[in-house]
């Protein structure tokens, strides 16, 4: 108990002590805060005192400081304005005096340049003239020759198209004449039937007449008689027999005279109405053989218009053959501004020689074909008709409107192409014989590559091109000797008339309205072969020609822009090679990297138009033959300018092309082979030349090893022009023995002697290295069933084929 009462002592002590010490710990505290806050606000108030007195001592300072500016700024200007004045006074003085010194001096120098200006313009003028007589005489030397050939073409052309064109003249004139008879002979038939019905009615009446008269004759012979018998019957027998015989002898001899008279009355009316039906008779016959012989004249005319039909379709289709031949004419010319300029007379254009009869020519035809149609067919027709035509006219003025614009594509598909093929499918155009829609799309497209440097559109017309080709090309099929001669047409109607309604009913208006039937268009391979006539067949050639107009003016486009650059590429600088030389400092990195800067702009360009045809959408395959041939041309245009000059066959200059191919070669690695194709091929030569040019050891290698391994692709006489030309500037090193240069001058004195072409130089090849079918071989298949028509003609109803199902 006491260890647990001290413990309990030693608890509450502790307790104590702890609440002692809180306890004064806060009193103190409370202490320190108090005096603290004192001293603070001690200290706050004494500072503000003396910075009160501080801002009024700055105060006075300040102002002191200002008086004291203000007055020696006075002093100053007044100072420099005194001096100011008598330096311009002076200065004004000086100036005059050199002004005027310096008017007299241009006025001298202006009058020596008037004198020696008129005495080279006069020297200038005489030799231009000289110079302009020269060149007149030659120009016209060149033309006239140039003229001769082109008359005597001319003429081979004239020769054969004069003989058409005559004999179309003349069946033109005879189907005028026959016109004029049958419209003629119409007239007559119409005048005799009219006086044939006339007469008719007229002796109908009289007859008529004629028949009345005798029946009242009869009625009142038959009431006489009769009371001639009453009368005898009551009369006593005395008195009949003296005066009423003889009163009725009197009556009824009269009465007989009067039947007698009207029976020959009768009798001439039934002559002459015998007469009228034997007049009747032989005015039918008449007709008769006015019918045949109009019947006849049909069908001359018939044979008349398709034997001018089968002319217009020769001459059609020699123009086309001209223009084609024209059309690769141009193509393969070398000098690519006639290749531009001459390339919009490429479009064979329908004109009446070649299916499209336009409306001064066939006024003769229209008339005779509204006159049958006016007799043979009745008005309720023709309204329909009518409708048909002019919907389709809209819908044709919707879908060239449309085209015009740029569509974009879907899906990687053009959408231009694909709604002008389902519309071109969907009315039949290419199955009629006579159509303008197919001028109007030419016409379009010409129109929307007029502007040859905007290689955007150029590049979304090539890609709507080749895919608008490439559907026809597996659609159409030709249709033999019946879509070229009328054969077909004459089994199906014989008459002008029945040909009329067929090509009314086989024309691509009355297809206006046949999406309803619920046919769709899903993949090329499930559209079926359409029989193709003319019309559609040239318009395929004309887009054959745009697709390789457009291509050669992207390609052209192509070479004027990397034209200039080539030139460039060719030769290093001479800071370059002195730089070379000199060593390998950092400084010569740099100088490399601005040398490089001009394949770097090729690629540049090769670059920025790779992206134009991605974008939009171009062909691989067309893709490939554009940078094949440009890698061509640059291949020409470094290799000749490395034959023909001597400052470029040297070691540094073959390093600099060297490191420039690398630039080519990587970006061919880039653009990967579904773009590039083999155009890295195609720099074989160049590649060859710098390979020969920058190896070392050059005097130990011997023929066969530089024909065979180093340079197999280049002749003997471009390895001897570049061996003879080469030269050392970097290291001082020689070129090949004279052993091997005896060798090649060995073999070109036998190429020589065998009549072998000793020209060195390379020949560009501007020439279009593809056909259709390479085109539609090379192209995939592509399913337009899902390309969306844009919102133009989705708004109309006339193209609801053109919608998907669902919709």
């Amino acid at each position: 108990m006491a260890e647990l009462d001290a413990r309990r002592a030693e608890v509450l002590g502790h307790a104590a002590r702890t609440i002692q010490r809180q306890i004064r710990t806060y009193i103190a505290r409370k202490e320190f805060i108090a005096l603290r806050k004192a001293a603070i606000m001690l200290q706050s108030h004494w500072r503000g005192i003396s910075a009160c007195k501080l801002y009024e001592q700055l105060r006075r300072e300040a102002a002191a400081l200002k008086i004291q500016k203000n007055f020696r700024r006075h002093t100053a200007r007044e100072s420099y304005l005194t001096v100011r004045s008598s330096t311009i006074t002076l200065q004004t003085g000086l100036r005059a005096m050199a002004a005027r010194n310096e008017f007299r001096f241009r006025k001298q120098t202006k009058a020596a340049i008037i004198i020696q200006a008129t005495l080279r313009c006069h020297a200038a003028y005489s030799y231009y003239k000289s110079l302009q007589k020269a060149a007149i005489t030659t120009q016209c030397g060149w033309r006239r020759r140039v003229a001769r050939r082109e008359l005597r073409k001319l003429k081979m052309a004239a020769r054969e198209t004069g003989a058409l064109k005559e004999a179309k003249d003349k069946l033109e004139k005879r189907v005028e004449e026959l016109t004029w008879r049958l419209q003629l002979e119409k007239r007559l038939r119409t005048d005799l039937e009219e006086e044939k019905a006339q007469e008719i009615a007229k002796l109908q009446e009289s007859l008529q007449a004629m028949q009345l008269q005798v029946e009242e004759a009869n009625a009142r012979v038959k009431k006489e008689q009769e009371a001639a018998r009453k009368a005898i019957e009551e009369a006593p027998p005395i008195i009949k027999e003296t005066p009423v015989i003889v009163q009725d002898t009197e009556k009824v001899n009269s009465l007989t005279a009067e039947v007698e008279s009207l029976k020959a009355s009768l009798q001439s009316e039934r002559k002459a109405t015998e007469e009228a039906c034997n007049a009747c008779t032989d005015a039918e016959a008449r007709n008769a053989e006015l019918v045949k012989k109009l019947e006849d004249s049909e069908r001359r005319v018939d044979q008349l218009q398709e034997s001018v039909q089968r002319l217009e379709e020769k001459l059609s289709n020699s123009q086309s053959e001209i223009q084609v031949l024209r059309q690769q004419s141009l193509a393969i010319s070398p000098t690519g501004k006639s290749l531009t300029t001459r390339q919009r007379t490429m479009i064979v254009q329908r004109t009446p020689e070649n299916g499209n009869v336009t409306n001064g020519e066939t006024k003769v035809l229209s008339d005779m074909t509204l006159a049958i149609s006016n007799v043979r067919e009745p008005e309720s027709e023709e309204k329909p008709q009518k409708c048909l035509n002019e919907k389709q006219q809209e819908n044709q003025d919707i879908l060239i409107k449309c085209i015009s614009q740029n569509l974009g594509f879907s899906g990687c598909k053009p959408i231009a192409a694909c709604v002008i093929y389902k519309c071109l499918l969907h009315w039949r155009s290419f199955e009629v014989e006579k159509t303008t829609v197919f001028d109007r799309i030419i016409q379009t497209i010409a129109s929307s590559i007029e502007v040859q440097d905007n290689n955007d559109v150029l590049a979304y017309w090539l890609s709507n091109s080749s895919t608008l080709l490439m559907l026809l090309q597996r659609t159409l099929k030709a249709s033999g000797a019946a879509s070229w001669t009328p054969q077909r047409r004459r089994a199906s109607s014989a008459s002008l008339f029945g040909r009329m309604s067929q090509g009314l009913r086989s024309s691509p208006q009355s297809a206006g309205l046949s999406f309803l039937n619920g046919r769709g268009l899903s993949r090329v391979d499930d559209l079926r072969q359409v029989e193709a006539k003319y019309p559609a067949l040239l318009f395929k050639q004309q887009l054959t020609a745009f697709l390789e107009k457009i291509y050669g003016m992207i390609r052209d486009n192509l070479k004027k822009e990397i034209s200039p650059l080539i030139g460039l590429c060719i030769q290093a600088p001479r800071t370059s090679r002195a730089s070379m030389v000199k060593g390998r400092s950092h400084a010569n990195a740099v100088v490399q990297k601005a040398l490089i800067a001009h394949w770097q702009s090729i690629v540049k360009s090769l670059n920025r138009y790779l992206n134009i045809m991605k974008a939009n959408h171009v062909p691989p395959f067309l893709a490939r033959k554009v940078f094949t041939q440009i890698f061509s041309f640059i291949n020409v245009q470094l290799f000749n300018s490395l034959l023909l000059r001597r400052e470029c066959c040297s070691f540094s200059n073959g390093e600099y092309v060297k490191a420039g191919l690398a630039e080519l070669e990587q970006w061919c690695n880039e653009a990967t082979e579904e773009y590039a194709g083999l155009a890295w091929d195609e720099l074989k030569h160049i590649r060859q030349a710098i390979g020969f040019l920058v190896i070392h050891q050059k005097p130990k290698k011997t023929l066969n090893e530089i024909t065979k391994e180093l340079c197999p692709v280049l002749s003997i006489q471009q390895l001897y022009r570049i061996s003879t030309m080469y030269w050392d500037d970097k290291y001082g090193t020689h070129s090949v023995s004279s052993d091997v240069i005896a060798n090649m001058r060995a073999m070109m004195t036998e190429d020589t002697n065998n009549a072998v072409s000793s020209s060195f130089l390379l020949d560009d090849d501007s020439s279009i290295p593809f056909t259709v079918d390479d085109i539609s071989k090379s192209l995939q298949q592509i399913d337009i069933a899902d390309v969306d028509p844009p919102a133009l003609i989705r708004e109309n109803s006339g193209f609801g084929f053109l919608l998907p199902r669902s919709e």
